[in-house]
């Protein structure tokens, strides 16, 4: 782990691989069958010996938890569910002691309808300086003020007993803010200001390219008769110009602590937005610090689309100023290692369930995790990446707790299969999880033992110990990290190779066949045995050069 003092104070998000926990899924210290901040105290040792440079933590303020704690009902306090402030303020301290900075998540589009405010809007009555804070608006013919719609299925718009709507551009329990109101900015400006100030290092900002709003509300196109839910430019919930405004307001708070001696606060935008053009836009030197790059986590595992996003990515951000930010999974996506896995042949692509390979998708997931970390900029690894864990595609219906699956009328599963709570010791669940033999709260499965943290510690040639030693690398070398790459032209079809000054190259074999190792080059790393001085298929190495 390098010393964070060793590093200039200014720049440390730039190249910093983060962790991301999503707080009920990564441990439990009380034995309640739910993950809290004490468990994340508790396993401290264990991401400073890892190897990452800082946590986010998923929300983890009071909420009904109908969204997993994206619908905050206090955004200055921590859900009793996961502990206290006075539990959070210790995290804070002995993250810093161990080197290790925090980011929080920032919910600013919408609260929960548990938040006082909220509760407040809706016992005032139509017309009220309460309701002003949200978007209320009657309709009179009886339909949705717009044909929006919601995230998680449905219409966006929610009428109630009055008569009126209330706009929710996600879960009917997660009332839109009004950013119109500078009620609202006030409000958040002083939630920033509370959270800076008891020492956490930045925001990751939930749909940050989402709480302005077009006040005409003009009706979406409709795309085979159903609202189209695309980010199209003119989009009028989604990418309208006045989000700029409030981040570069947010920067600007952000910039007050400059000078302390814990140094810069940091913002990373989540944008699902492309092209890259449209996210550099959030990255400018006046705006955010850096911002998930959503279209290497999309691309196939293919040579020509990968080569393709990395040039569009880092070419647009490094143009403003800004890192390129590289990300394999998150607690919205399918895991790398399944979704890696459903890369079969041509011939099973389109069928009805296209089957999943996961020792094929174990090979790519750790070829994958060497080109994230070999390129120019900062990391992201979600919670349990670094054991190699599968998607749980096989909950019961009874545990699902993703309110897609209500509001797709049972049609859409939802996230829960990444968010399975991770393994950690033992045989069997809980493995570890929390004391005792209590279950989590959604079931891991039987077969997870050979996947624990303490399984793999052991075993040089395990998923955890590739992460280790590719991170311990990665401090240690001088050409990792922020930077640029050069493609190299001796690279064969179907192969990407890169170097980056002084003295290191990347190799990704993404052929079905070995390829000759480069002559002359001393191999570093690689995500797989190199035998007879060849690359075997789905294998990254990192050569010296």
């Amino acid at each position: 782990m390098t010393d964070p003092d060793s590093r200039p104070l200014d720049d440390w998000w730039r190249s910093a691989v983060v962790y991301q926990v999503y707080p009920r899924s990564f441990a439990d210290a009380d034995g309640d069958g739910t993950g809290d901040v004490n468990g994340i105290r508790a396993r401290l040792p264990y991401l400073a010996d890892l190897g990452v440079d800082a946590l986010w933590i998923s929300p983890w303020y009071p909420s009904p938890l109908l969204d997993g704690g994206y619908d905050v009902a206090d955004y200055r306090d921590i859900n009793p569910e996961f502990g206290t402030l006075a539990d959070a303020d210790a995290l804070i301290a002995e993250a810093h002691a161990l080197g290790l900075r925090i980011l929080i998540d920032l919910v600013p589009n919408h609260c929960s309808w548990e938040h006082p405010w909220f509760k407040a809007a809706l016992a005032a009555g139509k017309g009220s300086p309460e309701r002003d804070l949200f978007w209320f608006r009657d309709s009179a013919d009886g339909r949705p003020p717009t044909n929006w719609p919601a995230a998680f299925g449905g219409p966006a718009w929610q009428q109630i007993e009055d008569g009126q709507w209330y706009l929710h551009l996600f879960d009917i329990s997660q009332p839109d803010w009004n950013w119109d109101h500078p009620k609202v900015i006030e409000e958040f400006d002083a939630i920033l200001r509370f959270w800076f100030d008891r020492g956490i290092d930045g925001f990751r900002i939930d749909v940050a390219d989402s709480m302005a709003k077009d006040p005409a509300l003009p009706d979406v196109p409709l795309d085979n008769g159903e609202p189209t839910r695309e980010k199209y430019v003119g989009n009028p919930f989604y990418d309208q110009p006045g989000v700029h405004t409030i981040h570069q307001r947010w920067r600007a708070i952000a910039d007050e602590y400059l000078d302390t001696p814990q140094g810069p606060r940091v913002f990373v935008a989540e944008a699902w937005l492309s092209p890259a053009e449209r996210l550099a836009q959030y990255v400018r030197s006046h705006e955010l610090h850096s911002a998930f790059n959503f279209d290497a986590l999309r691309a196939k595992w293919d040579a020509k689309e990968l080569r393709e996003v990395i040039d569009h990515t880092t070419e647009n951000l490094w143009a403003v100023g800004a890192p390129a930010t590289w990300v394999l999974s998150n607690h919205d996506t399918i895991r790398h290692r399944t979704r890696y896995g459903r890369a079969l042949k041509d011939a099973l692509e389109g069928a009805g369930v296209v089957p999943t390979d996961l020792a094929l998708g174990l090979r790519r997931a750790r070829a994958a995790a060497l080109l994230e970390l070999a390129l120019p900029g900062g990391a992201y690894i979600y919670q349990g990446d670094e054991l190699g864990l599968p998607e749980v595609e096989d909950l019961p219906e009874d545990k699902l707790d993703d309110p897609t699956w209500e509001r797709s009328g049972h049609t859409v599963r939802g996230r829960d299969g990444c968010r399975v709570p991770i393994p950690w010791s033992g045989a069997e669940p809980p493995y570890g999880f929390g004391p005792g033999s209590r279950q989590p709260w959604l079931p891991q499965p039987a077969d997870w033992a050979p996947l624990t943290a303490e399984a793999q510690a052991g075993d040089p040639d395990s998923h955890l110990n590739l992460y280790k030693a590719a991170l311990r690398i990665r401090h240690a070398h001088p050409a990792l990290g922020e930077g640029r790459l050069a493609w190299d032209t001796d690279a064969p079809e179907g192969v990407l190779s890169f170097t980056r000054a002084p003295g290191f190259r990347c190799v990704v074999n993404l052929t079905n066949a070995p390829i000759a190792l480069p002559p002359h080059q001393k191999a570093l790393l690689s995500s797989e045995p190199l035998t007879n001085d060849e690359i075997p298929a789905d294998t990254t190495v990192w050569l010296q050069v």
